[in-house]
Order: C-alpha cells, then sequence, then structure tokens
C-alpha cells in the first residue's frame, strides 16, 4: 500500500470501509439469531422457568464478549487487525449449529460463549479498522454507519427468526440463517478485507496528541474523568439491553402479544438503534459528544419507565422506537468520544477497554434483571433499569468537562 492510499478519510477509502460496514452487518445479524425466540426455547424446549436462569445466556455472553472485546483491542494492535477478525469469524461457525442440536440449556449457554467471542473479536476490530480509515472529521459518521449495520442486521434478523419459529418451528428452522451469516463472514473477510495498521502510522506521525505514559486500563476505567464517564454510561446502556434481551419477550408474551407481535416489537428497538445512527454519528460532531450522550442516556431511562404502566401492541411499538433513538445517540457517540481522547497508536487498546465495561453490562443487567424478577416480577426489573439509566445521564452532566467537537480549521 502506498503512503497516498494510507491516508485517512472515508471518500478515499469508501470501498474497504463499504465491504466492512456489510461484514459488520453480518455480525450483528449473528447476535439477532437469539434475540426473540431463546427465551421462547427456554420454556418450551427445555421447562425452564426461573428468569434468572433462562437470562442464564446473557450472563455468559456479556461476560465472554468483555473479555474478548479487551483482548482484541491488545491483540489488534500486536498481530494486526485483519488476523484478529478472522479468528472472530472462526468462534462465529458453531453458533446456529449448537442452538439447532442443543439436547439441554447447559448448551445454549455453550454457544453463547463462542458467540461472545465472535461478537468480542468480531465487532470490536470491525470498529478499529473503521476509525482507522475514517480519520478524525468523519469519525461520527463512521460509528454511525458502523454501529447502523449492525444494529439494523439485529432488527432484521431478530424479526425473521420470530416469523419463521411462529410459521415452521422455535428449532432448527429459524437458526439456518445464521449459517449463511457466518460462513459469508468469514470467507468475504479472508477475501477481500485489508488491514489498516498502516493508516494508524500515518495519524500517530501527523498527530499533536501525546501518548499516555500511564496504564490505558486505569485512565480508561478510572483516571481519566472524561473517559471513566463514557465508560460507565456504555455499561448502563447495555445494563439496560441486557435486561431488555431477557425480560422483553417475557414481559410483551405475559402481556397477551402473539410470537409474531412480540419478535415485532423486538425487532423495533434495534432497528431505530441502528437506522437513526447515521445521523446520531455525524450530529455529535457538531454538538459535542457530551450532550449527545446525556440526552441520549435520558431518552433510554424515559422510556423504560413509561413500559410497565402500559399495554397495547401499538403502544410498545412506539416506546421500542423511542428506547431505539435514545440508544442510537449514545452508541456511535461512545466509540468517537474514546477515539477523540486517545492517541491514534492508543486507540485500538483504549477502545478494547471502553468495550470490556460497555459489554460487561450485558453480564450484570441480566443477573439484575432475573434476581429482581424472580424475587418482584418483570415490571419492578424494567423499573429499576429505567432509575438506574437515569442516573448513568445525570452523571455525564456532572462529571464529563469535554464537549469533543471536531476543530475544523486545524484539518486541511
Amino acid at each position: 500500500m502506498t503512503k497516498r492510499e494510507s491516508i485517512p478519510g472515508l471518500k478515499a477509502n469508501w470501498k474497504q470501509f463499504s465491504l466492512l460496514v456489510l461484514i459488520n452487518a453480518f455480525v450483528g445479524g449473528m447476535v439477532g439469531l437469539e434475540r426473540t425466540i431463546l427465551p421462547e426455547i427456554a420454556e418450551t424446549d427445555f421447562g425452564i422457568a426461573a428468569r434468572s436462569a433462562i437470562f442464564s445466556f446473557i450472563v455468559v455472553f456479556g461476560i465472554t464478549k468483555a473479555l474478548s472485546n479487551y483482548f482484541a483491542g491488545r491483540f489488534a494492535q500486536q498481530f494486526g487487525r485483519k488476523k484478529m477478525l478472522i479468528v472472530g469469524w472462526l468462534f462465529g461457525i458453531p453458533v446456529p449449529f449448537i442452538l439447532m442440536f442443543a439436547p439441554d440449556w447447559n448448551w445454549i449457554v455453550v454457544a453463547n460463549v463462542f458467540l461472545g467471542i465472535n461478537q468480542g473479536l468480531a465487532w470490536s476490530v470491525n470498529v478499529i479498522m473503521k476509525i482507522d480509515l475514517a480519520g478524525e472529521k468523519d469519525r461520527g459518521l463512521a460509528m454511525g454507519l458502523n454501529e447502523f449495520a449492525g444494529y439494523v442486521a439485529v432488527a432484521v434478523v431478530a424479526f425473521l427468526t420470530g416469523w419463521v419459529a411462529s410459521e415452521i418451528g422455535l428449532r432448527p428452522y429459524p437458526f439456518y440463517i445464521g449459517i449463511v451469516l457466518a460462513f459469508l463472514g468469514l470467507f468475504m473477510t479472508i477475501a477481500l478485507v485489508r488491514d489498516t495498521a498502516s493508516f494508524v502510522q500515518y495519524e500517530a506521525a501527523n498527530s499533536d496528541e501525546e501518548r499516555v505514559d500511564k496504564n490505558l486500563f486505569y485512565e480508561v476505567s478510572i483516571g481519566d474523568r472524561n473517559l471513566q464517564s463514557v465508560s460507565q454510561a456504555g455499561m448502563m446502556t447495555n445494563f439496560k439491553d441486557g435486561m431488555a434481551w431477557g425480560a422483553f419477550p417475557i414481559f410483551l408474551a405475559a402481556s397477551g402479544l402473539t410470537m409474531t407481535q412480540v419478535g415485532i416489537v423486538v425487532a423495533v428497538y434495534p432497528a431505530f438503534w441502528g437506522i437513526l445512527q447515521i445521523f446520531t454519528g455525524k450530529l455529535s460532531d457538531y454538538t459535542g459528544r457530551k450532550t449527545m450522550l446525556w440526552t441520549g442516556m435520558l431518552v433510554q431511562a424515559l422510556s423504560l419507565l413509561m413500559f410497565p404502566f402500559l399495554s397495547h401492541y401499538f403502544a410498545f411499538v412506539l416506546l421500542a422506537a423511542l428506547l431505539g433513538t435514545g440508544t442510537a445517540m449514545v452508541y456511535p457517540t461512545f466509540l468517537a468520544a474514546v477515539a477523540d481522547l486517545s492517541h491514534p497508536q492508543d486507540r485500538a487498546e483504549s477502545v478494547g477497554v471502553f468495550r470490556l465495561w460497555r459489554d460487561g453490562g450485558y453480564a450484570v443487567g441480566a443477573i439484575f434483571s432475573g434476581v429482581i424478577a424472580d424475587l418482584f416480577d418483570i415490571n419492578i426489573a424494567i423499573i429499576l433499569t429505567g432509575v438506574l439509566v437515569m442516573f448513568s445521564a445525570l452523571w455525564i452532566m456532572v462529571r464529563m468537562n469535554k464537549l469533543n467537537t471536531i476543530n475544523w480549521n486545524k484539518l486541511p
């Protein structure tokens, strides 16, 4: 690759960027396999009634993905982005087969170990490579496009699996989609993706930022007040999603919705989350990261607090759209903010540490909501989650002191 070809920018690198967007859609689709029907499989196929037991697959997924995120950042810097993306897909291939033929719930949990590693490696490395390609000017837009592709795919596959399950049966037919996604993702990565290390070298050579001489894990987690604010908000966003993943199908079914209606509501949430990120990611380049973050957290909190007080299908659809909107406001902004606040050569590890905390929220949220649902009921779990997300919004308002808007005059 020539020096000219290694200059970051969406316009100059649109072919590789678009390829990575498509591959990230396949990554997101792998999660969509489970969003609608796994709680129903737990009750129907395996006779599991305890909410905390049903939520166990989300706990395992969250822990595995969180740890994989961290190592994806470290290993991508050490061994190369493309190699880690290939490894991520290799872990994804067994997932649909295990879900199709699992003889008991323990095998479902094992499938989510593989899925967590697949998501942690493949999605994290995809994020890092897009940041490398985009450069500073279009960082928010790049993250919006990345998350758009991933979460629209989550929504589409979540709807398709719910529809297939209602028409044909819970297993094995809905999971055929996952086989296609996994093999396509692996083949396209091996054959078409190029590594982006040269873009990092170019940006580092032209950067005014100084590398962190302290422990990056400490700085992103606790040491830097801005990165700390982003990390806790990321964790609470996925805390909410871990709750929603396990609780919403159960809550909606108990409210009298059919399996198809449950699939639609469950799909509307990530659909709005995915589609709107095209706009919210770029908008954060202008408004500043802090403004977009605290308002997005507040929108999520308010939508959750309203959920248990409604009972009509169309009301649930509207609230799911509102919840997706709030999540869309924060998701690409998190990643853009971490990239803003990190030296180019520290970026991969900083993103990995942030994603460790963010996706650790899946496990904590699933444990919390499973226990609360067993002790009280699903409604209380949803309400308490909304209250915690609201506290997270207030944390950003008080603690974060950088808006992180782009200095357009400094750019060529």
